[in-house]
């Protein structure tokens, strides 16, 4: 697919045009005959932009089949904040793994079902960002999937904290000005080849569970570019607690391997960084892709091609407004 074309997919929704998933067939590589579905859809850090391009990558440079669903409103328009409408669902049914990079969505109990129906068949999960708050659905809700909410009481902290690892808790960086250094705290895999991450997005605060292997830590940096300093300074927490904003730095990218109440075994690797912006940096999106191929126990080398496909010039992170109405 050249990048007008990808182009034209992307932007058509802003121009009243339906919007479709989008599907790439893989040819040759170590990826040929895997499906990977990548969900789109959070209100901020433009997943609907930063998805698409790692289905590129993965389809052009490693041969999976993709498929990236996404948001869309009533008139069928890509649209971020549409938390209840998702094209496309309906691919997880052939998935063998998902990547997930949503925020708030409350999807009716038939594409629900899609999604719960692959995490407990096992599929691996890689999980972006604000997934660790991917779904809202209130307590007193009679939704048959509202334990999956991130404030969920019955199944505390939801599908974030039981599943991923970690719920939303605050930004433990100031969120919009200071960025995020990646430090690497342990060996494994899907950190070979990688180096120099870097992000504009914030450092999240996170406690994964014991049982959860830390991979790298973020440092919170003073400004916005790779070359800045550590930030100073502390940081109240949610228990009224100060602590110095890199001590301890935050677990900011953890795997965690557990069988779910189905009896399958999920491997699930959990990054809190992500945006498209991001996503220009190689050694983040050498993470992401090497957990793909970590979750479907392929082998992973340090010479991974992650290289960009055609043009891609992301938009900054923030929020906008719907455009539906």
């Amino acid at each position: 697919m050249n990048p007008a074309l990808l182009t034209t997919i992307i932007l058509s929704a802003g121009l009243g045009e339906q919007a479709a998933p989008l599907i790439l067939e893989g040819q040759d590589g170590p990826g040929k005959g895997k499906h990977v579905v990548l969900l789109a859809g959070d209100e901020e850090y433009r997943s609907e932009e930063m998805l698409p391009q790692l289905a590129r990558i993965l389809a052009e440079r490693h041969g999976f089949k993709v498929t990236v669903s996404f948001p869309v409103n009533e008139k069928g328009q890509i649209e971020p904040n549409s938390q209840k409408k998702q094209i496309g669902l309906e691919a997880l049914e052939t998935a063998d793994l998902v990547v997930m990079m949503l925020r708030f969505r409350q999807w009716p109990a038939a594409d629900m079902k899609r999604f719960v129906d692959r995490y407990l068949a096992g599929v691996p999960i890689v999980a972006i960002r604000t997934s660790t708050h991917a779904f809202n659905y209130p307590n007193d809700s009679t939704d048959p999937y509202r334990r999956y909410g991130w404030t969920s009481r019955e199944w505390k902290g939801g599908f974030g904290e039981q599943v991923l690892g970690e719920t939303w808790i605050s930004h433990w960086g100031n969120h919009g000005s200071q960025g995020t250094r990646g430090m690497a705290v342990a060996e494994h895999p899907i950190l070979s080849g990688v180096n120099d991450v870097f992000g504009t997005t914030d450092v999240y605060e996170a406690a994964p569970p014991e049982d959860a292997k830390i991979l790298m830590r973020g440092e919170v940096v003073d400004g916005m570019k790779p070359g800045d300093p550590p930030a100073k300074g502390k940081k109240i927490t949610n228990q009224g607690v100060q602590q110095e904003l890199n001590q301890p730095m935050m677990p900011i990218l953890w795997l965690l391997e557990r069988t779910n109440e189905a009896g399958k075994s999920n491997r699930i690797v959990t990054t809190t960084m992500g945006a498209a912006t991001d996503f220009l940096n190689e050694g983040f999106r050498r993470v992401v892709v090497n957990s793909v191929f970590w979750g479907l126990k392929l082998p992973i080398s340090t010479k991974t091609n992650v290289d960009l496909v055609g043009d891609y010039k992301p938009s900054k992170f923030g929020f906008r407004p719907d455009r539906s109405k």
